[in-house]
């Protein structure tokens, strides 16, 4: 089969960053589905993978988990899914990625793709439903009622792929106030396009942002990228007893600062069920299930920011190095090989 793969760490500019390679095809276990990728999208943690983590030696590491295709066939202790449904799902970090023709995967991490959407647009939304999904309502715990609250959510960082599916669920789910950070004009009308009540400019100090859209602090905080730079600004924005989220790796912080305001840190990561294997990882095949419908209802849309053709090495390449800049909007989906 066609897949797209890296043999060693490089800069995304190397030519060998990233190999269109042919593999053979994998073969499901007792709980797996085996899926016809149809399309993918791209997230950080492929970049981060790819120029991180060093596969064994002399062989390829597929790259990419979201994915959204059609089950060719179930592993003998499959329940949830039979060949021919369309679905959509965000991978396992520690197997193989989704950057094949075909592709294994647990069921209880994988959701019936919404019948509304194309393959392209479908696959642009698990992995950041999830992550945002776990962020808001398990980490940093807010109720989901829409009535009023008289509570506020800062995004920092609400333009990218996480934050464009969290803007919706806060503005559409709960009733917070949803401040999101974006600072370049177009990436400020999507934000706002996505819900947000207020947009301010994360290039500017995020404390004199916030008053100048009236709001004095906020009660909680998702910081989804460049959390060293804006951390000290988080800590003068956030209300004392408030919640603090994160999703990327900053460099080393002092989070004693925080202690002052008895502030709450969490950290979120969409492959932890997976990964250990917990017990409830089918939540997430659930989580999916309820976003798909909410796609379908029309209370959710669709995240894709760009199409970037087939699946391909040179594709994947533009791909990653379009996230590494850091100017992406929204997600970057392929389709197709």
């Amino acid at each position: 089969m066609k897949a797209v793969a890296f043999y060693q760490n490089l800069p995304i500019e190397a030519p060998d960053s990233l190999r269109d390679v042919e593999l053979p095809a994998p073969e499901p276990g007792p709980r797996d589905l085996l899926v016809e990728v149809r399309a993918v999208s791209v997230n950080p943690v492929d970049t981060k993978v790819r120029a991180n983590m060093p596969p064994a030696a002399g062989q390829p590491r597929v790259l990419g988990w979201d994915a959204a295709g059609v089950v060719r066939a179930v592993g003998a202790e499959v329940t949830l899914f039979r060949p021919g449904d369309r679905v959509w799902y965000a991978g396992a970090l520690q197997r193989q990625g989704t950057n094949s023709e075909q592709h294994v995967v647990d069921e209880r991490i994988v959701g019936h793709m919404p019948s509304s959407l194309d393959f392209a647009h479908a696959a642009a939304l698990p992995l950041t439903a999830i992550t945002a999904w776990e962020l808001l309502f398990d980490r940093l715990q807010v109720a989901q009622q829409r009535d009023p609250c008289g509570r506020s959510l800062l995004v920092v960082g609400a333009a990218g792929g996480v934050g464009s599916i969290l803007v919706q669920l806060a503005r559409r789910l709960t009733g917070l106030r949803v401040i999101g950070t974006a600072s370049r004009p177009q990436t400020a009308d999507w934000v706002r396009e996505l819900g947000a009540h207020e947009v301010i400019d994360h290039s500017k100090p995020l404390a004199e942002e916030l008053r100048r859209v009236g709001v004095g602090e906020v009660d909680y905080v998702a910081s989804l990228n460049q959390s060293d730079r804006h951390f000290d600004q988080i800590v003068e924005a956030i209300r004392p007893q408030g919640r603090f989220a994160l999703i990327d790796d900053p460099e080393l912080v002092d989070f004693r600062k925080l202690k002052r305001k008895s502030v709450s840190l969490h950290w979120e990561f969409m492959f932890t069920r997976s990964m250990f294997a917990t017990d409830d990882q089918v939540r997430q095949h659930e989580l999916l299930e309820q976003v798909a419908a909410m796609v379908d209802a029309g209370t959710l849309r669709t995240t894709l920011g760009e199409h970037f053709g087939t699946i391909d090495a040179a594709s994947l390449k533009r791909a990653h190095a379009l996230l590494e800049s850091q100017r992406a909007r929204g997600k970057i989906v392929l389709e197709g090989f």
